[in-house]
């Protein structure tokens, strides 16, 4: 288990990052109980080995005028791992479109897009999406709302998970 590798400290540290990426060093050492030298080491160890690969700010698109927020389901024609590929390659490259996940079963991918307004992601669905080469079908779930978005992963369930194994 990938978990297992590291210490309660490192997953604590972990934890509280992914709940407040902008706290500071001499913050993070208080709460997870160690001073602050080692604590900022530990954060660059985690930061080198992977672990953490970034820090962002939670942005409101709604905030920002993109009103629309669309799940695309992408039926391709081709699953050969050169198709797949350029798929993905071409949904980094479109900036409407935010994830990107490969799936297994009827659908190849989902992509998560967002945009301010039902026309121009109408343009983007016309013209880009359903127009890529490989494309078989898309199809289209308009969100309503949004009940959660919880980024990252529950530590609870990691922590019993390593109590029960150990």
């Amino acid at each position: 288990m990938a978990g297992s590798k590291l210490d309660p400290i490192d997953r604590h540290i972990l934890a509280e990052l992914q709940a407040d990426g902008r706290m500071t060093n001499v913050e993070l050492a208080k709460r997870v109980g160690i001073s602050a030298p080692p604590c900022l080491r530990r954060v660059r160890t985690l930061e080198e080995a992977g672990y953490i690969r970034g820090y962002h700010a939670d942005i409101d698109t709604r905030e920002l005028g993109f009103e629309v927020q669309v799940f695309a389901m992408v039926r391709l024609h081709s699953q050969a791992e050169v198709d797949l590929s350029a798929f993905e390659a071409r949904a980094r490259a479109w900036p409407l479109v935010r994830e990107c996940h490969m799936l297994n079963g009827e659908i190849d991918f989902i992509l998560k897009c967002v945009a301010p307004d039902l026309s121009t992601f109408q343009t983007f669905l016309t013209a880009e999406l359903t127009a890529a080469e490989n494309v078989a079908s898309v199809k289209t779930s308009l969100v309503i709302r949004c009940a959660k978005d919880e980024p990252g992963v529950p530590f609870d369930v990691l922590e019993d998970r390593l109590k029960r194994s150990a």
